[in-house]
């Protein structure tokens, strides 16, 4: 088998257009390439170069080998920076944008232990519930719950699981206003929206067997922000929607109790969108591992690579 090294040190010598310059880049003294290189012409058994007192050519032969071998020592460069990349501490400061009700439930808890163990990482997280484009916008990855928009090469996903909209209520205000067992019994309880029209909001229920119950409510509070949703319906003022990644603890400890179980909004997939060459950064690359280790923990899920449309999104 060819010596990979006499490969190399033909590319150099036929790039930098002599021994001698090459001699110079690569440390070995001009006499030794020009033996290698001799050397190799004889395994080849083929000429490579045509030398002169004053100059060096390529011969058709060595035209079409310089590409080989440039091409193999790029690869191999390429390689030893991958694996030096991989080997890297993490550092730098991470750039991304995360809903508001995603970032107080979930992501914001988990960041300092990502800090933690990445000491030499800054993170800028931008909270806000507004269509982020990461590349317009210059962050490296936006978070998103909701479902995936495919079909386009701008940017790249990564799916952390799925999350569902629950109806949820307070104990209390079951014992004050009914138990529900049947889509009809929610009739009975008091609502807390985010929003109404002609001050009336409708909940879609999707239910087994692809059942579709429409619920419409005169919500006896109105708030356009989840938090404080979730604060009225701790304190028994109403049944409402809340996001099971916002309420998970609730109903681990009582607090709140799941209505209809088998009844709720379509599920939407929590994931982050990218454009690809970010993901190469050790600090990114280390932050969508993390995440995807750690939010919907208790969910099965299996982080997807999906292509993405760049089109106008909502970023709840």
């Amino acid at each position: 088998m060819q010596d990979l090294n006499d490969m190399v040190y033909f590319a150099e010598v036929a790039e930098r257009g002599g021994f001698a310059a090459a001699s110079r880049a690569l440390g070995i003294p001009k006499s030794r390439l020009s033996r290698r290189v001799a050397e190799l012409e004889a395994q080849l058994g083929v000429q490579l170069m045509q030398r002169s007192t004053r100059s060096l050519s390529l011969t058709p032969a060595g035209e079409i080998y310089l590409r080989h071998c440039a091409a193999m020592r790029d690869a191999a460069q390429a390689a030893s920076e991958a694996v030096a990349q991989v080997q890297t501490e993490p550092r730098g400061t991470v750039r991304f944008s995360c809903p508001v009700t995603l970032a107080q439930s979930a992501v914001g808890p988990l960041l300092p232990e990502f800090m933690r163990r990445y000491p030499l990482v800054k993170v800028d997280m931008r909270v806000l519930n507004r269509p982020v484009d990461p590349v317009e916008e210059g962050v490296d990855l936006a978070l998103r719950v909701r479902p995936v928009i495919e079909d386009s090469t701008t940017l790249v996903a990564k799916s952390f699981g799925l999350s569902r909209g629950l109806l949820v209520a307070a104990p209390d205000l079951i014992a004050r206003q009914g138990p529900v067992s049947v889509p009809a019994d929610l009739a009975r309880l008091d609502a807390v929206a985010m929003s109404a029209v002609d001050g009336r909001s409708t909940w879609r229920l999707e239910g087994p067997n692809g059942a579709v119950y429409s619920h419409t409510a005169a919500p006896r509070y109105l708030v356009d922000d989840l938090a404080t949703v979730r604060f009225a319906v701790l304190d028994g003022i109403g049944m409402a929607m809340l996001p099971d990644y916002m309420c998970r603890d609730d109903l681990a400890a009582g607090r709140l109790v799941t209505l209809l179980p088998e009844w709720g909004l379509p599920p939407a997939i929590s994931h982050c969108v990218f454009p690809a060459r970010r993901a190469l950064m050790p600090a990114v690359r280390h932050l969508i591992d993390f995440l995807a280790a750690h939010l919907n923990a208790d969910e099965p899920h299996t982080p997807t690579p999906v292509v993405m449309r760049k089109t106008p999104y909502s970023n709840n």
